[in-house]
């Protein structure tokens, strides 16, 4: 059973950065986001075995799963390598996600994070390509995948050892095209001359592209007023053909609607409307920024419990604004709750699992001696 692209809605909701109230996902307002998104007529929603610590999937059953019925909506999660030790890991950790989920199948399921070395390593020894395809002959799964964050000369290998992949998700946004660290540009190439469908994450980059200096966002308020600076990037991609669905990781009902907006009445780009984001984008790559998407893997194994993506927040306010007083306001309320850049001691596990390949502790260190 080939994917019906025709069915696929372009805007996906990402259930990596739920609204939460004091570290507990908020379900009434995750209920009220739900709804507004299928009510416009959208119905895919991706999840993760370890997003929100693990409570992304239950939360996905307590908002979507018990309140729609089973035939409405598509819902995709991944498989975790880290947590694959044995053969055997593989069906419980399947298992697990089926009931955390409350579901009998899930429409994707995806290899989370495959990449050049370990991630993929992995996949390759406990043979989880061969393994999906029985999931989905058996009917646990229908259709299959994964999601790459590594170089485009192992995408190239990976399809070519594997022609039943179905889709590949990939970070695709206007400011990746020629990081080095992700080669968006010539991954969404690959993919689009072989005709693979594409879901593409981060179209705002963990909302760097979101909101920007203002001189910045003037480039774009003065070629379109009443549009947000995120509805340029989500254009951006949204305008490239052979794109699928575009993920979009939602935190509040105001982001939705923006969102849905975009997309309800799609306008591709225009010719000197791209000419502007390239005009953006040399600007923004000419800025000292760290690029980090606050997807929040580094977090859950730091054993000093950094919030590492605030850190990096609160450094890229201040190289944009030395004399900015509130980002070392925000970083001392932040300490209140979480470590501080001066207690890490590179033990290097926030490195090992960044899809963004940051050097992490040399990045840590500098925010210790602005911050701490």
């Amino acid at each position: 059973m080939s994917i019906d692209v025709s069915r696929m809605p372009k805007l996906g909701f990402g259930l990596m950065r739920l609204p939460e109230k004091d570290g507990v996902i908020e379900h009434e307002r995750v209920c009220s986001m739900v709804d507004q998104y299928m009510q416009a007529g959208m119905n895919y929603f991706d999840t993760a075995y370890v997003y929100h610590g693990g409570k992304s999937e239950v939360a996905a059953r307590e908002a979507l799963v018990k309140r729609y019925p089973r035939d409405s909506f598509m819902l995709a999660t991944k498989l975790p390598a880290w947590e694959i030790k044995k053969a055997e890991d593989r069906e419980r950790l399947l298992g697990e996600q089926l009931s955390r989920a409350g579901v009998e199948y899930f429409d994707f399921y995806l290899l989370h994070a495959v990449e050049d070395g370990s991630n993929y390593d992995t996949y390759v020894k406990y043979d989880c390509f061969d393994w999906c395809m029985k999931q989905k002959a058996e009917g646990k799964i229908r259709h299959f995948g994964f999601s790459f964050h590594g170089s485009p000369e192992m995408l190239e290998k990976i399809l070519d050892a594997h022609p039943e992949v179905e889709f590949v998700q990939i970070q695709l946004n206007y400011l990746d095209r020629t990081n080095p660290s992700v080669q968006s540009q010539r991954l969404y190439e690959i993919l689009h001359a072989r005709e693979i469908p594409i879901i593409v994450m981060e179209p705002v980059k963990g909302g760097t592209l979101a909101g920007m200096a203002p001189e910045i966002e003037a480039k774009f308020k003065a070629r379109q007023p009443e549009k947000s600076v995120a509805s340029w990037a989500l254009r951006f991609v949204g305008s490239l053909p052979g794109v699928m669905t575009i993920l979009s990781g939602m935190s509040n009902e105001a982001q939705m609607a923006d969102n849905i907006s975009t997309f309800r009445d799609f306008e591709p780009l225009a010719d000197d409307e791209l000419g502007i984001i390239n005009e953006v984008t040399e600007e923004l790559l000419g800025m000292p920024q760290i690029g980090c998407t606050a997807c929040k893997y580094c977090c859950a194994g730091c054993p000093q419990l950094i919030s590492i993506p605030d850190v990096f927040r609160t450094v890229n306010t201040l190289r944009r604004d030395p004399e900015d007083l509130r980002p070392k306001n925000f970083y001392t309320e932040l300490t209140q709750r979480s470590g501080k850049a001066s207690d890490c001691i590179g033990c290097g596990q926030c490195e090992r699992v960044c899809p963004q390949h940051l050097p992490i502790i040399d990045l840590m260190k500098e925010a210790a001696e602005i911050l701490d």
